[in-house]
C-alpha cells in the first residue's frame, strides 16, 4: 500500500465546480487531501487534454477556488473521476484540510480504491 505525506480523507456533501477552459461542470468531491483531491460524477464532455483546471468548491462551510493538475482519470460508464495535484489554493484550503484531518482521528481512505 502505498504511504503518502498527507493521506486522503472521505469528506461528504461538497460540490466541485470544474472548468477546462472550455466548458464548466459539475461533479463531488470524494476526498481530499492538503495537496490533492478527487472528483467523481463528472459529465465526460469535460476535456481530459487540458494540462490544469479551476476548481470551484462549495459546501456547508467551504468555498476554495483552486488550480488543480489532472493525475489520472476513471471512466465510470456515464461519467468520469479525476484525481488531482493542487497546483495553487488559499492558506485557508490547508487550513481546513488540516481541520479534516484532526476530527477524522486518523480515518483515511486509501485512493488505489477510489
Amino acid at each position: 500500500m502505498e504511504q503518502r505525506e498527507h493521506p486522503r480523507i472521505e469528506i461528504p456533501n461538497i460540490q466541485a465546480d470544474i472548468s477546462d477552459g472550455k466548458g464548466f461542470y459539475t461533479g463531488e468531491i470524494s476526498n481530499i487531501s492538503r495537496f490533492g483531491l478527487a472528483i467523481s460524477d463528472i459529465p465526460k464532455g469535460l476535456d481530459d487534454t487540458s494540462d490544469i483546471y479551476s476548481v470551484i468548491l462549495d459546501g456547508p462551510g467551504t468555498h476554495f477556488k483552486l488550480l488543480v493538475r489532472p493525475v489520472w482519470e476513471k471512466d465510470d460508464g456515464t461519467t468520469k473521476s479525476i484525481g488531482a495535484q493542487i497546483e495553487n489554493s488559499p492558506w485557508t484550503w490547508t487550513e481546513f484540510v488540516m481541520r479534516q484531518e484532526t476530527a477524522s482521528n486518523g480515518i483515511f481512505t486509501d485512493p488505489s480504491t477510489n
